[in-house]
């Protein structure tokens, strides 16, 4: 694709639209940014975008903005029914979502994650695997560098493997994964997208322009998702529960790979490290693609026992006089949270709470009863959550993360489960559920110190 002389508007300036914005300006293209934040709030990203020679207008969007405009990139946090988006498409501006624009430059091969919950375990695993494998691997997207901001390292020989939100998929145009993986769909980003079957429309798309080259991989124990099984690529499932036809599963105790008929054996799924029966989802899904990408099962089965676990995912953060703190932070949703508390055993302290999605929370209660002592409820969700467990657990309505960890540690005892895993979005109080678990873990290490 030409860039060069183009005129490229990005609409929201954070990681995202950043990146895209300087990529375009390295293509020589007549950059413009709009961002509804005040430029004191951005840092040092203006100082970077004004030497490269973006103009850039701050505290809302302007018509005068689109006009003449021959492409406009949305960041991911814009939704594409944005009335500022209408008005550039009834004008006939083409609008297009970053991962497309990457994919027009992208060369090497792509693989692709989406679902509900379980993308970025997933993701850092197959980049993990592909790594070990030594192929030539980039880890992507939502979950750290945008893809655009890795297109340029690669070459014919490279892999780049991107987790993929329904934000960036509903503005995809010709985005093609030679792997694309829809993990599981649950309800989630309702505020957003409105209606599940339009969440999950937005997921699909994934496989829109697959072709008989390409690979689709489902998950055979997920009904919702499994039904959007496209017809062009070849398909291949995973399952925990089920011998599947073609793909990754178990057979008694060992992860299978199933291909023609034949079996292959890859390991013991006792020797996965991370805790969770979703994980074990999330470690067939990925020992299917890096296989299909060309990884042998034995180093596959090495490097899944080597792999540390994602930050802000069920990840250990202290054992302090018997109570042991986990950052669940990453669960922006109820189906995660759900299955963060299917992780454990039972005497759970669980911090609950943020900005709600739209989310139904009733359907906590009955884990709640069977595994929780305490819910600890922060943040902007917090009446809503009491409302919808009311009864199930004893509730503290701590208002902040900070009292939350506080009271967690006053009310726990040896033997309990302090978990942060809130069913809700951060930003009501963070930046974004990262700093949400930095700030949880720093609250723990300040309760070690004192004790």
């Amino acid at each position: 694709m030409e860039l060069r002389k183009k005129r490229v508007l990005v609409v929201g300036l954070a990681r995202t639209g950043v990146a895209t914005a300087l990529f375009c300006a390295r293509h020589n293209a007549i950059v413009s940014a709009t961002e509804t934040r005040n430029e004191s709030e951005l840092g040092d990203a203006p100082a970077k975008l004004r030497e490269a020679g973006v103009a850039m207008e701050f505290g809302g969007h302007t018509e005068k903005m689109i006009l003449g405009q021959d492409l406009i990139i949305p960041s991911p946090g814009v939704p594409a029914d944005d009335p500022f988006l209408k008005l550039a498409r009834s004008k006939g501006i083409t609008v297009w979502s970053e991962i497309e624009l990457a994919y027009r430059f992208l060369e090497g091969k792509l693989i692709g994650i989406t679902g509900s919950n379980g993308k970025t375990t997933t993701t850092t695993l197959v980049h993990h695997l592909l790594k070990a494998g030594a192929k030539d691997a980039y880890l992507a997207g939502n979950v750290g560098t945008p893809l655009i901001g890795e297109v340029e390292k690669m070459n014919a020989g490279s892999v780049a493997v991107a987790e993929l939100s329904s934000f960036q998929l509903e503005l995809i145009a010709k985005f093609r994964p030679n792997i694309g993986a829809l993990l599981n769909l649950t309800p989630d980003h309702l505020d957003r997208h409105k209606t599940m079957e339009a969440y999950a429309a937005a997921k699909a798309r994934i496989f829109e322009n697959q072709t008989e080259l390409d690979a689709a991989i489902l998950n055979a124990d997920d009904a919702a998702s499994a039904k959007y099984a496209p017809k062009k690529p070849q398909v291949f499932w995973f399952s925990r529960l089920e011998r599947v036809p073609q793909g990754a599963c178990l057979n008694g105790d060992a992860i299978v790979i199933v291909h023609h008929g034949e079996e292959d054996r890859v390991m013991n799924a006792a020797e996965i490290p991370l805790a969770g029966a979703h994980n074990l989802e999330n470690v067939l899904a990925a020992v299917l693609m890096a296989r299909l990408a060309g990884v042998d099962t034995a180093t596959i089965a090495k490097a899944v026992k080597s792999f540390p676990g994602v930050e802000h995912r069920l990840e250990f953060v202290a054992d302090i006089a018997g109570v042991k703190y986990y950052n669940d932070s990453k669960a922006t949703n109820v189906d995660a949270t759900l299955k963060a508390l299917d992780a454990f055993p039972g005497r759970v302290l669980i911090v609950l709470g943020g900005k709600d999605k739209g989310s139904d929370y009733t359907v906590l209660q009955k884990p709640l009863r069977e595994k929780a002592i305490l819910a600890l409820l922060i943040g902007a969700a917090a009446e809503k959550i009491q409302e919808q467990i009311a009864g199930s657990v004893a509730i503290e309505r701590a208002g902040t993360l900070q009292r939350a960890v506080e009271e967690a540690s006053l009310a726990a005892r040896a033997g309990d489960i302090v978990l942060l895993a809130p069913a809700c979005a951060s930003f009501d109080q963070f930046q974004n559920y990262e700093e949400r678990g930095r700030v949880f873990k720093e609250l723990v290490r300040g309760l070690e110190k004192r004790k």
